[in-house]
């Protein structure tokens, strides 16, 4: 085991990795920028290590100030949690030449899966359904029309190095093709360096299903079932639940087993999810995120598996303890991601929270690294913390996240606290009824209605 554990991340997600870390018994450094220094995760940590200025360029993306930060603490891993360098294959690589393990997958897996073209036919050789398109990236106009005509409209053109919805455009006839192709790839350039982009089948009310895998790089690999994080806007998720109330048991079991095996026959090594599109009881592949999730205490809820900790064992060479078998789905979890935005528009709201009363009991989980008085730096994304709740079943569950989002108290930022206790008492939330579109149309039409 690790003697240890360099958190190279911020906010709810570090103070989740040291909490995870401190039960191991390992010692652990938070990182921090400038305006990071009363961060709640750099309070708990035995050591603490400025590593720059705010802009995360300078701090939380420096890998020579995260190398020296483990050099002058003597850290032994470093787990990088989510975004920043979390997938950044070369970070991993070059922890390795100065024998500091990573607590991810291996580089190659990193690289592989951050090329979605590559990731696609990965997936394809492994057996894992795809939603149909182009083989690879498509150069021009002319090669995107002869795809189209055997794929059929309408067409997403997606950039091969995308994420978070940038680089992404729908056409819906051979007219808009040729706009969405110029648009997509200018996006793409701008926002990760690199034009490439390919074509895919757009499905009009999908439903996105992701399975959460964990394996040990040894051949064995399992999932844990699935989260549907259905309800998005700007392509971004803000609610996640488990299980899905879209899919049955034989489905869950199918898909699994498939994208396990095929994680056992990539010698994949630690936690990791294969996102789909669902519509119509077919799934279709569209991307692997290799790191822990932001939404990943919804399966923890429901397998009562600490995937963090796991993530840590594995990392140190620990095979993996728990079989299929011993994977049991109990209950139903929801979790909501309270951005410090304004409930509608989005916008950002940082500044200094004057009031913070989270909401407890029975089945309520909040994961946050804020507190009375902090202020929210306006640098980095706008995370706030996760309400996470359990019940026996996924009405309970939503009675009682109806409950804990009454009870929470956020003051002196804006918070997206009301939007999230509208859609508790949807009907068609509370029903299971939506899709990927379902919240952007909902907003839309809020926004429309007159008063």
């Amino acid at each position: 085991m690790f003697d240890k554990i360099l958190i190279a991340n911020r906010g709810e997600i570090a103070l989740r990795i040291l909490r995870a870390a401190k039960e191991l018994g390992i010692a652990t450094v938070a990182v921090h920028s400038t305006a990071d220094s009363g961060a709640m995760h750099v309070k708990l940590a035995d050591e603490s290590v400025c590593i720059g200025p705010p802009p995360a360029k300078d701090s939380y993306l420096n890998i020579p100030s995260l190398l020296a930060a483990c050099e002058i603490t003597g850290a032994d891993a470093v787990h990088p949690g989510y975004g920043f360098l979390a997938e950044n294959a070369r970070f991993a690589e070059i922890l390795a030449e100065h024998n500091i393990a990573f607590i991810g997958p291996k580089p190659e897996h990193i690289r592989l899966m951050g090329d979605k073209i590559e990731a696609k036919r990965t997936a394809q050789r492994l057996g894992i359904p795809c939603v149909p398109g182009s083989a690879g990236a498509v150069q021009d106009a002319a090669e995107a029309e002869r795809i189209a005509a055997d794929i059929g409209y309408p067409l997403l053109v997606k950039a091969a190095a995308g994420g978070g919805g940038r680089g992404m455009k729908v056409a819906r006839s051979a007219a808009g093709l040729a706009d969405a192709m110029g648009t997509a790839k200018a996006e793409a350039k701008a926002a990760f360096g690199d034009d490439a982009v390919y074509l895919e089948k757009y499905l009009e009310k999908p439903r996105h299903i992701e399975i959460q895998v964990l394996g040990d790089g040894q051949g064995r690999a399992i999932h844990l079932g699935e989260r549907d994080c259905s309800l998005q806007r700007r392509h971004q998720k803000i609610w996640e639940e488990g299980p899905s109330p879209a899919l049955n048991a034989d489905e869950r079991d199918q898909i699994g087993r498939i994208v396990a095996k095929a994680m056992a026959d990539l010698g994949y090594i630690g936690v990791g999810t294969v996102e789909f599109l669902y519509e119509e009881g077919r799934f279709y592949f569209i991307e692997m995120n290799t790191r822990i999730q932001v939404e990943h205490p919804v399966t923890e809820m429901i397998t009562g598996i600490d995937l963090v900790n796991e993530q840590i064992r594995i990392a140190a060479g620990s095979p993996l303890t728990i079989a299929q078998k011993d994977v049991r789905l109990i209950g139903a979890a929801i979790e909501c991601r309270i951005n410090a935005e304004h409930a509608r528009t989005f916008t950002p709201s940082p500044g200094r929270i004057a009031y913070y009363h989270p909401p407890g009991g029975l089945g309520v989980r909040v994961d946050s690294a804020v507190y009375q008085g902090y202020v929210i730096p306006p640098f980095y994304d706008s995370l706030v913390g996760k309400l996470v709740v359990h019940g026996r079943t996924r009405n309970e569950a939503l009675l009682r996240l109806r409950r804990a989002l009454d009870e929470f108290i956020i003051d002196g930022v804006e918070t997206t606290l009301p939007l999230f206790r509208a859609l508790v008492r949807n009907a068609e939330i509370q029903n299971g009824q939506y899709d990927i579109h379902w919240l952007e149309n909902y907003l839309a039409a809020e926004a429309a209605a007159p008063g």
